[in-house]
Parts: structure tokens; sequence; C-alpha cells
């Protein structure tokens, strides 16, 4: 793992994904505010296995400026996993995320390290969708930090992003977690430690298009629920045993017509006891079940959770 003896005071860590059209407008704006403060400072591009020109992009921003670094990481692992190499390998006493689409606004950094400098290990944001959000986006966000904040115990507002900044403590400590399936946003309240939070409004892409559709927001919903919480399997104990206790009324129903009044077809009672009892929502839960024992396995095979392809601006890393 590279070591920097010289560690800059800030480090900006921005996981990307084909955003090759909106990396020199945010090196630029990131540049103009960066340069205002009176501190040390490293971008930290982490290309997560991008089919465009992104990563010739990040050759030449490190050949413009040798404080812009990049890691190119050898496939697509996942916006969650190309975060927690760039927070694995910055050097910063302050480790700020975020997104390459300029929706995460740079002149919000100064507010961030001020909290930060006032004793704030932990500065959240929280975003102010912008007018033209979908209604569908803001119902299924607003759901999703409900449910999550109700099953993990772990209390996330709605529109908390990772964009953020970690003191280096903080950073320490998360990088002990080797579980599967990588929730931030969940990890980083779990921790602990003095935070302060900002509210800021939610820019406009600054070009392209967004990398996650409804399917990708409910699958990202579920992952982060599903690595944080076991109660959805405890729910399904309660939800089996109500529908065995109306399975066994509905039997005991059909057998009382079979034995008493005599005006079922044969074999109906013994089809709709059977049926009853079996289905429901039987399937959904050994879904579930079947989502979790996978995890387990991803766990027990021990694989890398990412590999690095490719650096500039470090001299040694190593996949992890």
């Amino acid at each position: 793992m590279y070591k920097n003896n010289s560690a800059p005071e800030i480090s900006i860590v921005i996981p990307a994904y084909n955003e090759v059209s909106n990396l020199r407008e945010l090196y630029e704006q990131l540049h103009n505010v960066l340069t205002t403060l009176e501190i040390t400072w490293e971008i930290i591009f982490v290309d997560d296995g991008s089919s465009d020109e992104m990563w010739e992009v990040i050759l030449q921003l490190h050949k413009d400026n040798n404080s812009v670094k990049g890691i190119q990481l050898s496939r697509n692992f996942g916006h969650q996993y190309a975060l927690f190499v760039g927070l694995k390998y910055a050097a910063g006493k302050a480790v700020i995320s975020m997104d390459a689409d300029l929706q995460h606004p740079p002149p919000i950094i100064p507010q961030l390290i001020d909290e930060w400098k006032k004793g704030n290990k932990i500065v959240h944001t929280t975003r102010i969708d912008p007018i033209d959000f979908s209604l569908s986006k803001k119902l299924l966000a607003r759901s999703f930090y409900w449910f999550f904040s109700l099953l993990s115990g772990v209390k996330l507002e709605h529109g908390m992003a990772d964009f953020r900044l970690l003191d280096r403590c903080v950073v320490k400590e998360f990088l002990k977690f080797s579980e599967e399936g990588l929730f931030i946003r969940g990890l980083v309240q779990w921790v602990g430690y003095p935070s302060t939070n900002i509210s800021f409004q939610c820019s406009e892409r600054f070009s392209g298009v967004s990398k996650y559709n409804f399917l990708k927001m409910i699958k990202f919903a579920w992952h982060g629920i599903s690595s944080f919480s076991i109660v959805p399997l405890r729910i399904g104990i309660g939800i089996g045993l109500i529908t065995s206790l109306l399975s066994f009324a509905w039997l005991a129903e059909a057998l009382y017509a079979r034995i008493v009044t005599h005006s079922v077809v044969p074999g109906w009672a013994s089809t709709v006891g059977i049926l009853s009892f079996l289905f429901g929502i039987l399937f959904i839960y050994l879904g579930i079940i079947g989502e979790y024992i996978g995890r387990i396995l991803v766990q027990t095979r021990g694989r890398p959770r990412f590999i690095v392809a490719e650096s500039v601006g470090f001299e040694v890393l190593d996949s992890n």
C-alpha cells in the first residue's frame, strides 16, 4: 500500500464510471476552490472500469498537475467499492468524497473544511432535490431512507449522499471493515464520532446521463438494507406464523365443509389445505434467505473486493 511521507491536509476522492465529459470541468472547479484555501491537497480519481476515454483524461490531468492522482480498476466493481478504493489510498488528514457529475458542488468544500476544523470528525451533507427531480425518485428515496432507518436502527436522513468529509481517524476505522456488500452511507453513520450536517442545493449534471436508473436504485436500496440488517428474516418469521394460522383456519373450514356439510367436491379440502399452507409468501422469503446465504458464500470465498489495473501518482498499489 502506498504511503505518502508528506501527507496533504485534504484528499478529494472521486469515483467515476464513464464520466469523461465531466472530468475537466470538475477539475477546473475544484482547482479554483482549493487554490483559494491555505491548505495542501490532492485529488484522486478512481476509474471504475470505464469504457470511455476517462483514464486518458486522468493521465493528462496528472501530467498538468501532479496533485491529481488516478486509480484504474480492472473492471466495473461498483460505486461503493470504487469509493472504498479511493478512501484506502487517500493520504489526507481529512478525506472528502464526491461524485464526478458536478451535482455535488465544489464551492461547498470550504464549508466542509470549516466544520472539520471546529472539531467534527464527520461532516455529512444533505441534498436538497432540484425542482425537476421526478416524483418516482423522490418517493423511492424517501421510502428507502425511512425503511433503512426502521430496519437497521441506524438513522439516515433523506437526501444524505456520498458527498461528505471524514477525518483521518474515521477513515482508519472504516478501512478495518472487511465485509462483503459495502454500504458506505450506513457504515459512516454506524461508526459514530462527532458529526454535523450541511445542506446543499443539488446541481444538474454538467453533461451525460445518470448511471442510476430505476432498477439500479431498487437494487442499491435492497443491497443497503440486506447488508445492514437481518430484520427482513425476522419479519419473515412473524409473517410465517400469521400465514400458518390463517392456513390452519382455512384448512379447518375446508375439513368442516367436507366432513359436516358434505358440500364440497372430493379432493377440494386437501388441495386447498396443502396449497394455502405451502404457498403465500413462501417463495419470497426463500429468495431473501438465498440472498443472505449468497452473501455468506461470497464472504467465505475471500476474493479481492477490487483489482487495481493501473495507477498514476502513487508508488505501489495492491488489490484487496
